[in-house]
């Protein structure tokens, strides 16, 4: 197992280790120093060719002044974690760099598989039987975010990535189950949720969550989805309270995709205002996915 987390000295560490990198392509989030790319894991086939592929452009990433690696556990069926998991220690191993100048993000909530598509004998031997999940837990048949659901999915980040803690846990696209459950009862679940996690933290296992989304923030007030940040604040504080670790949200930002940024989608303090302007005014950390559209 790779002891550990990011810390404020280490990822300092990493970026003086690269001198090359331009000053503007490090960044100042949870008290860390970030590049301003970072490594995704979504996309490949679910085989070993791509597997190995994945671990080495993590190693070369890293080479490169890269210390942000997202994933999330039903990214390639668990593959992804596994293969980045694999490409930091053989990082670490070579001395190339250290855990704690790396910050690992992951993300749980969609029923993953394992190694391959979700089997219905696949999914009663590991959460019908131990009692850990039901078909009545899940949401449109793929998303559950009960708080046995949860950190058995945290455990089982933690071992494909074989790290003893998690730097960023995000809930995945929790805004899937906004249609179906109501609005009150989606953010009871929410709440829910958010105190595992900061049970969770305080053991040591994740050091920060939030949310990954991709209609939830960035779609107007009126859509089925809309996923309110004050909200959700109000969750993460009634579940953790001034101190909760609710620190960081995910969105879809890109030249297609420019809601975050051009739309009035949420508000603070009764003001209409776009996401990324709610997150900096609330103090909430913003990390964008797919910035080419997975192009």
């Amino acid at each position: 197992m790779i002891k550990g987390k990011a810390t404020p000295e280490g990822t300092a560490a990493f970026a003086k280790n690269h001198p090359r990198a331009h000053e503007r392509h490090w960044k100042s989030a949870l008290g860390l120093t970030l590049s301003s790319l970072g490594i995704g894991s979504y996309l490949g086939n679910a085989d070993p060719v791509t597997d190995g592929k994945y671990a080495a452009s993590l190693v070369k990433a890293l080479d490169g002044g890269v210390n942000v690696l997202d994933s999330a556990i039903n990214y390639r069926y668990q593959r992804s974690e596994r293969n980045l998991g694999a490409g930091l220690k053989k990082a670490i191993d070579a001395g190339a760099v250290s855990r704690d100048q790396v910050l690992i993000c992951t993300k749980g909530g969609f029923i993953a598989g394992d190694m391959g598509p979700p089997t219905k004998e696949w999914f009663e031997e590991n959460f019908l039987k131990p009692g850990i999940a039901g078909p009545q837990d899940f949401v449109a048949g793929a998303h559950c975010m009960t708080p046995k659901y949860l950190r058995h999915e945290v455990e089982q980040s933690l071992r494909n990535f074989d790290v003893e803690t998690l730097d960023v846990y995000y809930v995945h696209n929790p805004e899937t189950q906004l249609p179906q459950v109501g609005e009150q009862e989606f953010y009871a679940r929410l709440t829910t949720a958010f105190r595992e996690l900061e049970a969770i933290a305080d053991e040591g296992k994740i050091q920060v969550y939030g949310a990954a989304t991709w209609h939830g923030f960035r779609v107007p007030p009126a859509h089925e989805s809309h996923l309110s940040l004050e909200k959700t604040l109000a969750c993460a504080e009634a579940a953790g309270g001034k101190n909760h670790r609710f620190r960081v949200i995910q969105l879809p930002m890109n030249f297609g995709l420019p809601e975050a940024l051009s739309h009035a989608s949420q508000e603070v303090g009764g003001n209409p205002v776009p996401a990324l302007e709610a997150a900096r005014a609330t103090g909430v950390s913003v990390f964008t996915s797919v910035p080419l559209m997975q192009g």
